[in-house]
C-alpha cells in the first residue's frame, strides 16, 4: 500500500477542484485557490508525477451508452493461494465490463461492478470469468435497481483551508 502523500492546502484545494472537473481551466483554479497560474501548473505537475492525480478521464454515463445493467458481483474461492487466483485476477483486469474488483474480508474473497447491455450478455461475462475456473467456490450476484451515487471523488473538504472561497 502506498504511503501517504505530503500534501498541503493549496494542493487540496486544487485537487478538489480537479476532481470535480479537471477541465477547469488553470487560470480559474489559480483564482480560486489564490495562487499565480504557473504555481497551479507546477503543482499539478507534481501531483501526477507522485501518482496522487491517477489519471485524467471522462465519467460516461453507462445507460446513455446501451449498458443500463450495474451488476455487483460477490465471488467466493476454494484456496487463496496466489498461483490458483493469478488467472481469475488476470480474467478479471481484462475485462472491460468489469468496472471495479475488489480483494475483500468476510464471506465473500472478491468484490465485482460490472455493467452489461442485458441479463444475456451478463451470463456470456459469468461463463467467461467463473465457469472454467475450478478455484471459484460460489458466486452470488445483485442487480442494482438505481444508481443513487457514483463516483470516485475523494473527501477533502475536512483538509481545505478556513477560506473556502475557491469554490
Amino acid at each position: 500500500m502506498p504511503a501517504t502523500t505530503s500534501i498541503d492546502t493549496f494542493d487540496r484545494a486544487i485537487l478538489d477542484i480537479l476532481q470535480r472537473d479537471n477541465l477547469t481551466p488553470q487560470r480559474l483554479i489559480a483564482e480560486r485557490v489564490h495562487l499565480s497560474a504557473p504555481a497551479v501548473q507546477r503543482r499539478i505537475k507534481r501531483l501526477q508525477e507522485l501518482g496522487v492525480i491517477a489519471a485524467n478521464v471522462a465519467v460516461l454515463d453507462p445507460a446513455h451508452l446501451g449498458r443500463p445493467l450495474t451488476v455487483l458481483i460477490s465471488v467466493q474461492l476454494d484456496n487463496e493461494r496466489p498461483d490458483l487466483v493469478q488467472p481469475f485476477r488476470a480474467r478479471v483486469a481484462r475485462e472491460p465490463a468489469v468496472q471495479q474488483c475488489y480483494y475483500v474480508t468476510g464471506d465473500a474473497d472478491y468484490s465485482l461492478i460490472v455493467t452489461v447491455a442485458d441479463m444475456q450478455e451478463y451470463q456470456a461475462l459469468a461463463q467467461r470469468l467463473f465457469a472454467q475456473d475450478a478455484n471459484i467456490r460460489r458466486y452470488t450476484t445483485s442487480i442494482a435497481l438505481e444508481r443513487i451515487k457514483t463516483g470516485l471523488q475523494l473527501p477533502l473538504a475536512e483538509h481545505m483551508p478556513m477560506d473556502e472561497t475557491y469554490r
